[in-house]
């Protein structure tokens, strides 16, 4: 479909009936110049107060359930009230109840077995989702455009890895493209909630951190769209957290790499996951700020027109860094640093920063700290023969550390820029404890102490004059 435009509105854009107001507006406004699929999240917070639930109700705290479920039921219905003419409201009030219904049905099974199976959990959650799509189209709808709520798990098809699925391209474009095409053509904006998809035996699942995004960004993929615009709560990307370099400014454009650098390295920009299926088809990503909709945002594509070399330094507080000594020189140093990594990968902890000694058969790397306890128990069970007999150091966890990032192509070709970098965070008194360069010129990983990370940030910032 020619110049199909995907947008996606997350929880603060939708946080609110006066949000979503806005949010309909921009779709309005889109839906004139060109074909229009709307993806949403969950209302700000929500979420949050989904999983709390399942967390209070199989810990039988039936009060604490019956609460949150009251403040859900209620912050839904104030938003409905609000958005809707009165003729209007009682049919929507009355598929917000329902859905919120099923969750609580889920929530007591939940109290009943005392555990949360993780496929309960997927079901569960996207109830947010559920009833962001549902006030969305009701209020398009009273403003006299036509509007349909689709379910995600109806759309998008996955593997059965739960809490953090993975989209199944073909069979998802097959079936998207049955039901949402139809709709367009007909004059209909689909409106479908992100994060969540289903098996294709139809178990409800969801995709993991950044998932409405990643939602998105597959519905352009399988529906060849033109453009995916991501609306937010900032102006695009920046060249550092505002709040650490106050002189930080919005980065115009950049490449769908460095985009997914700044991600994965602490940056609040889209996932990793998000930007794949765009990249392989060409797609151009803007991120935007629908609390000031007239500003440009950031274009994010595959070739842009800035010159190579550092674009933004992006930090990380909540890390950990772990090391791993041999107590034996003849122990392996290889073959442990390839277990560890086998044992990171089974707890699903995300590697940022690796570095090695290979005189001492020592390394460290550095993971999210809320990781922690999941990557240290599979430490643990893959070397408990090495501990027990002495072969292996305990494990060393500093958690004194923070990570400051510095992303560009091509900084690799920019003569003595490394030693700069170092050179201006020795001047403002900031220890660096690991450093890691990757091969593809894109990052500069720098691990120092927590208390100096945003000296550190300031630091580097200004070295690189980004916000000029």
């Amino acid at each position: 479909m020619s110049g199909l435009l995907v947008m996606k509105f997350g929880g603060t854009s939708m946080g609110s009936a006066e949000r979503i107001r806005v949010a309909g507006q921009i779709c309005a406004e889109q839906a004139k110049q060109r074909p229009v699929v709307i993806v949403v999240s969950a209302m700000s917070k929500i979420t949050d107060l989904l999983l709390d639930t399942l967390r209070k109700a199989e810990g039988e705290d039936r009060h604490a359930l019956e609460a949150n479920l009251e403040q859900i039921e209620q912050r839904h219905s104030t938003a409905c009230r609000e958005l809707l003419p009165a003729d209007r409201q009682g049919k929507v009030l009355e598929s917000l109840h329902s859905i919120i219904g099923e969750f609580e049905r889920i929530s007591q099974g939940i109290m009943m077995l005392g555990e949360r199976p993780p496929r309960s959990v997927d079901e569960a959650v996207a109830t947010g989702e559920r009833l962001s799509a549902l006030l969305m189209a009701a209020h398009l709808e009273a403003t006299g455009l036509r509007a349909q709520a689709m379910n995600g798990a109806g759309l998008i098809v996955t593997d059965a890895v739960f809490g953090n699925a993975t989209p199944l391209m073909e069979p998802t474009r097959e079936r998207a493209r049955k039901l949402i095409l139809p709709l367009i053509e007909d004059g209909v904006l689909p409106v479908v909630t992100g994060f969540n998809g289903a098996t294709l035996d139809g178990r409800p699942t969801t995709l993991g951190r950044g998932g409405s995004d990643f939602s998105a960004s597959i519905l352009a993929a399988v529906l060849d769209a033109a453009q995916l615009w991501i609306w937010t709560d900032v102006d695009g990307i920046m060249t550092a957290d505002p709040r650490l370099a106050p002189n930080a400014a919005v980065l115009p454009e950049v490449t769908y790499s460095e985009a997914a650098e700044l991600a994965y390295n602490g940056a609040k920009v889209l996932h990793p996951r998000t930007l794949a299926p765009l990249a392989e088809r060409g797609i151009p990503v803007w991120s935007k700020n629908s609390f000031s909709p007239g500003r440009p945002g950031t274009r994010i594509s595959r070739v842009v027109s800035a010159p190579k070399g550092p674009r933004a330094v992006t930090s990380m507080s909540d890390v950990v860094l772990v090391s791993v000594e041999a107590a034996d020189p003849e122990l392996n140093g290889v073959q442990v640093m390839s277990r560890a990594l086998a044992a990171l990968a089974l707890a699903n902890a995300e590697l940022l920063v690796m570095t090695s000694s290979s005189y001492r058969q020592n390394f460290c790397f550095l993971i999210r700290r809320d990781e922690l306890p999941h990557a240290m128990a599979s430490l643990e069970n893959a070397f408990a023969l090495e501990m027990a007999h002495g072969y292996l150091r305990p494990f060393d966890v500093n958690e004194d550390v923070g990570l400051l990032t510095v992303v560009g192509e091509g900084m690799r070709g920019v003569p003595g820029f490394a030693g700069r970098i170092f050179t201006a965070i020795s001047r403002a008194s900031v220890n660096i404890i690991a450093i890691a360069q990757g091969s593809s010129e894109l990052t500069i990983g720098i691990v120092v102490q927590r208390g100096g990370l945003e000296k550190a940030v300031r630091a580097v910032h200004d070295e690189c004059q980004l916000g000029k």
